[in-house]
């Protein structure tokens, strides 16, 4: 069983020898550990720091193309290289790599496609008060667009199997946390999360710069990710809103007019509803057909799974 432990970098080359040296050189069931750096248009010595730490494989974007871009072709390169289990870590040291035989366990076993490494938010001593209670918040708000019980959403230590990361999309240009998880809930694979330790940081974040700049990126990833593939169910309960808005200013009208019979006013009121009642009925008429792009898109992620397990068994004839 092979194993290849994926590094998205963008100028790392100082924390990057103290990342690889923690990582594990031998674990139990399985057979080959390699280590694959993903440069992100680094203009610092990230690959050549990469090169002299003898990684088996370094990937380059030629331009900055932000970290869920990154993710994703780390993944397509690692399935490419034949790996069975891809483990995703930060550059910056923040996960143990000790902990690395944790959090491949599940897959090993067969109990689980993607295995995410929870780092047990309030008991983190580097984080704010505000941004655990914002980490929270945010894993409980993807909990309920994917239908997973998520402890930690934004860890991006996290093991899959080689058929998850087949069927992984990112169409997100902020980040794959999150968006990741709701497609793993819409897609109905089996998501563990095990406990995993973290090490002092070594440089501030640049996912989560502030609170303000998470917020302004994380919200709209969620709406998007959950709106792509849950359209009706986002459609049908704006339509449904405003439908019963549009009948309780009708109830109103009627209420006014002909049970108070207080005069033939309030027609302002009637064509509020009427339109309210218009458009509701219009949002509907989009989250169907939404429904339907929706499906059409299964069927072209199920083509794309099947052309990327083609390439496999290509390149294993070769």
């Amino acid at each position: 069983m092979k194993l290849i432990i994926q590094i998205p970098c963008y100028n790392e080359a100082e924390t990057l020898p103290q990342t690889v040296k923690s990582l594990p050189t031998h674990i139990p069931s399985i057979d080959i550990i390699e280590i694959m750096v993903i440069d992100d248009g680094s203009t610092d010595e990230t690959v050549k720091v990469a090169k002299s730490l003898n990684v088996h494989h370094i990937v380059r974007h030629k331009s900055n193309k932000k970290l869920a871009s990154t993710y994703l072709t780390g993944l397509e390169a690692c399935i490419k290289e034949g790996a069975d289990i891809i483990v995703n870590t930060d550059a910056d040291n923040q996960y143990c790599g000790d902990d690395i035989p944790k959090l491949i366990k599940p897959i090993i076993e067969n109990r689980a496609d993607l295995v995410i490494g929870d780092r047990n938010i309030f008991n983190v001593p580097d984080f704010s008060l505000s941004k655990k209670i914002l980490q929270k918040i945010g894993s409980w708000v993807v909990s309920k667009a994917s239908g997973i019980n998520i402890p930690d959403a934004t860890s991006g230590f996290r093991a899959m199997n080689r058929e998850t990361a087949l069927r992984t999309l990112v169409l997100s240009e902020y980040s794959y946390t999150l968006e990741t998880l709701i497609q793993a809930g819409a897609n109905n694979l089996t998501v563990e999360f095990v406990p995993v330790r973290t090490n002092a940081p070594t440089r501030p974040s640049r996912l989560m710069k502030n609170i303000p700049h998470f917020l302004k990126n994380a919200i709209p990833t969620i709406i998007r990710a959950y709106t792509l593939y849950q359209p009706l169910r986002v459609f049908t309960t704006i339509s449904i809103i405003m439908l019963l808005l549009g009948v309780g200013i009708g109830i109103r009208f009627v209420y006014l007019n002909y049970i108070l019979q207080s005069g033939t006013g309030h027609l302002q009121s009637l064509i509020l509803a009427a339109v309210i009642l218009i458009v509701g009925f219009q949002v509907f008429l989009i989250g169907l057909v939404a429904d339907l792009i929706g499906s059409n898109r299964k069927i072209l992620e199920e083509t794309l799974y099947r052309i990327r397990k083609v390439e496999i068994l290509s390149n294993k004839d070769e």
